[in-house]
């Protein structure tokens, strides 16, 4: 098993590579170079994949059978989770995907409905408001465009 994480922690680097480099071919920004960019989030992420994949590839878990138990059934609702908040995105918005994807990753964790859509709606404000006032990057506000200032 050792081999088959080695293997998959190469490919995450390769991943890695290409997504940090992708974050190089953004436009320049209309006011110039700043310190924090639209690549900025995109770049961070890639050099955390490429730690984490080295780390797979340096120390592989020498027992990682997959779990088809329950852990195996919660990892694949976890990826259609997330997979299905990329889709939505942009024509939802980022508040409301949000709040529903956190709200159902927190409930499939075993927090009560009601608090875990209220912790994902809470988490999709106050993110955007950093997003678009503390470092000034838009997010897309999708059927509450009506409530966009200015």
């Amino acid at each position: 098993m050792t081999y088959n994480d080695r293997i998959f922690g190469i490919l995450m680097i390769v991943l890695a590579v290409a997504y940090g480099w992708g974050t190089t071919q953004f436009p320049e920004s209309f006011g110039g170079t700043e310190a924090v960019g639209p690549e900025t989030f995109p770049r961070l992420l890639a050099i955390v994949l490429g730690l984490s994949s080295l780390y797979m590839v340096v120390r592989p878990d020498p027992d990682n059978a997959w779990p088809w138990s329950r852990t195996g059934i919660e990892l694949i609702i976890a990826v259609v989770v997330l997979v299905l908040y990329s889709m939505l995105l942009q024509p939802l918005g980022f508040i409301i995907s949000t709040t529903l994807a956190v709200g159902t990753l927190c409930w499939r964790m075993g927090s009560r409905p009601v608090k875990a859509y209220v912790t994902g709606a809470i988490s999709g404000v106050v993110v955007y408001l950093v997003f678009n006032f503390a470092l000034d990057l838009a997010l897309p506000l999708g059927v509450l465009s009506f409530l966009e200032v200015g």
